[in-house]
């Protein structure tokens, strides 16, 4: 089974309900192969995208171009186009094969061929021999296969996922991220998926388009957009991170002494950013900060007072309260945590200036 790898190109495409702007003039072109998220809150326009591109929904201006056509007007089933639904949508009676057939039925695939493309796509995932099953008789992994294989059974252009993993439990989860990745890999057709699970996000895509009311505010790599963020939405979005905004004290060279409400901190001057004449803005991420002994080396270092802490397995949350209006969040791996913390207790905490990242100046 080959799928065909085509151009996808968003031009200002717009989404109005009522005088409400869900879409506002998304432009951008996928590169072929990729698998790209479209990631955001609630209600930022990223589902509304890809229901746009799909044809479940209209578009109230712009234009959507598949291999340099345009398909903004089409319905579904003439673009090209593939979805998966976060609820599956499998017909409950019909079995496992019949699923999966169903588009090439609709498209008029004579019957000596539909046999051999489902069982072709049956087997790319994992589902050789399910074919007489019903939907009511899978596992919730095995229905998700037969969601994504009827989705890819005719060989559609472009794939498009709606929070393809948002209907299982945390264990399953984790196991079909990997299967998704795989396959992916396997069959190289360009992907779409919506989701507001940022860890999801980082895992299977190789770019995000991070959606901020109804736009997309950065497009990238998930290893830029996490420690290169250069807009203060994604900057605060996407992974755990604090947010220092100080006065600026002093510039010495590419070095920036700020004061956050009565505490000095060293900042760097990142590029593309002019030299701030009197307040700066920085993210510092939670793993960033070394506590105990290791953080006397710091060039940020300072005793700040237990808040909470919170206990997630791998890894301890801990509040620090750094002066009476500055609280600052710290993950610590657990093999690190040499001693239980206790709320109250002053320790020592610290980071170095290059391990924040200025995101605003004035």
């Amino acid at each position: 089974m080959s799928t065909v790898i085509q151009d996808l190109e968003l031009v200002n495409v717009t989404k109005r309900y009522g005088t409400t702007v869900a879409v506002d003039r998304v432009s951008h072109h996928f590169r072929p192969s990729s698998y790209t998220c479209l990631l955001g809150p609630s209600g930022c326009g990223k589902s509304s995208t890809l229901r746009m591109i799909a044809g479940h929904e209209s578009i109230s201006d712009g234009s959507i171009l598949l291999a340099h056509r345009d398909i903004s007007h089409l319905p579904p089933a003439k673009r090209g186009t593939a979805m998966m639904f976060q609820s599956y949508a499998l017909f409950p009676h019909p079995t496992v094969a019949e699923n999966i057939a169903f588009p090439l039925k609709m498209r008029g695939v004579a019957k000596g061929q539909i046999a051999d493309k489902v069982e072709a796509v049956m087997a790319q995932v994992r589902l050789k021999g399910f074919g007489d099953r019903k939907p009511k008789q899978l596992s919730g992994g095995q229905q998700q296969r037969v969601a994504l294989a009827r989705a890819m059974v005719f060989e559609p252009n472009l794939i498009l996922l709606d929070e393809p993993l948002g209907a299982l439990d945390a264990n399953l989860r984790e196991e079909m991220k990997i299967e998704l990745k795989q396959l992916h890999q396997r069959i190289g057709a360009t992907v779409l998926f919506v989701t507001h699970d940022q860890e999801e996000a980082l895992t299977l895509s190789d770019r995000i388009a991070v959606f901020n009311e109804g736009k997309i505010v950065q497009m990238g790599a998930p290893d830029a957009l996490y420690d290169s963020p250069t807009d203060p939405f994604v900057a605060d979005f996407i992974g755990e991170a604090n947010q220092l905004d100080g006065q600026v004290v002093n510039l010495n060279g590419d070095q920036i002494l700020i004061n956050v409400n009565g505490t000095e901190i060293i900042g760097q001057l990142r590029d593309g950013f002019e030299k701030p004449e009197t307040t700066a803005s920085y993210t510092l991420r939670y793993e960033r900060i070394a506590i105990g002994e290791s953080a006397a080396s710091r060039e940020n270092a300072f005793e700040a007072e237990v808040e909470e802490f919170l206990y997630s397995g791998g890894t301890t949350k801990i509040l620090f309260r750094l002066n009476p209006e500055t609280t600052i969040a710290a993950r610590v791996p657990q093999h690190l945590l040499t001693r239980k913390v206790v709320a109250g207790e002053c320790i020592k905490i610290g980071w170095n200036a290059s391990d924040m990242l200025m995101i605003a100046s004035n």
